[in-house]
């Protein structure tokens, strides 16, 4: 489906009839690989998932966005397919969205479901000075390559440091921008029945940050599975439906 939200041509699906959940996928992820997640809530409820801007059928931002700026777009696409969402469930980066916009009154929702969240910025202010030294020391050295040599050799230093900067090339300034923004004086302003689903393997939302998010934010409860990675939804997809039924029935 399509609708055209704040002038951005937006992609969603939607399937199943009840109470409605939104889902909102992580940075650089789209509705298609939620596919047999929805198809398991779908006896259940009416779920939507949302192409988030930049990705997916979704149009970019005409500008840098922040955290905000994704959560007010959730809540005017909300309002154009006229839904009051029972819950939301955010992955990683839409994990942070979804809690920007809950803890500022963007949109509401009686539950949240929070796989693998993303959010917590203000541990690695000193790792993020040595990865900018890194990589400008990397533009240097690479001056007198090709072009095609040295994306590559550029994409190769992102991906050994665990960072998402390259997976959607043309919204870096966007990613710059969300990955300073820390969430957790949001978290701690919420207080609806939250369930927290982490990857006991998971290097890109480490357990603890689940742990973190269970202390701030007032009735939630943690799950840890494990052998499960960042995408904790593909790893452990039985228990985290499961585990989501339960919680929002």
């Amino acid at each position: 489906m399509q609708v055209v939200v704040n002038s951005l041509l937006t992609q969603y699906t939607r399937v199943g009839k009840g109470r409605c959940l939104i889902i909102l996928p992580g940075w650089a992820d789209e509705s298609k690989n939620w596919s047999g997640f929805q198809t398991s809530l779908a006896d259940n409820f009416e779920v939507v998932v949302l192409d988030l801007p930049g990705f997916g059928g979704t149009q970019a931002p005409p500008v840098a966005w922040g955290l905000t700026d994704y959560a007010e777009y959730v809540s005017a696409f909300l309002d154009k397919i006229t839904v009051l969402p029972y819950a939301v469930i955010g992955h990683s980066n839409g994990g942070a969205i979804a809690i920007r916009g809950l803890a500022t009154g963007k949109f509401r929702a009686n539950r949240l479901v929070l796989l693998a969240s993303a959010g917590i910025r203000n541990q690695y202010k000193g790792r993020k000075k040595i990865l900018r030294l890194i990589t400008k020391g990397g533009k240097v050295l690479t001056m007198p390559l090709p072009p095609t040599v040295k994306r590559r050799l550029r994409r190769q230093v992102y991906q050994t440091i665990g960072s998402d900067m390259l997976v959607a090339e043309h919204l870096q300034a966007t990613f710059k921008k969300i990955v300073e923004d820390d969430v957790q004086a949001d978290a701690a302003k919420l207080s609806l029945p939250t369930l927290l689903i982490y990857g006991e393997n998971d290097q890109q939302a480490p357990v603890w940050y689940g742990e973190q998010f269970h202390e701030l934010i007032r009735g939630s409860t943690l799950a840890v599975l494990p052998g499960a990675g960042h995408f904790v939804q593909q790893d452990r997809p039985v228990e985290v439906i499961k585990s989501i039924k339960e919680f929002l029935e």
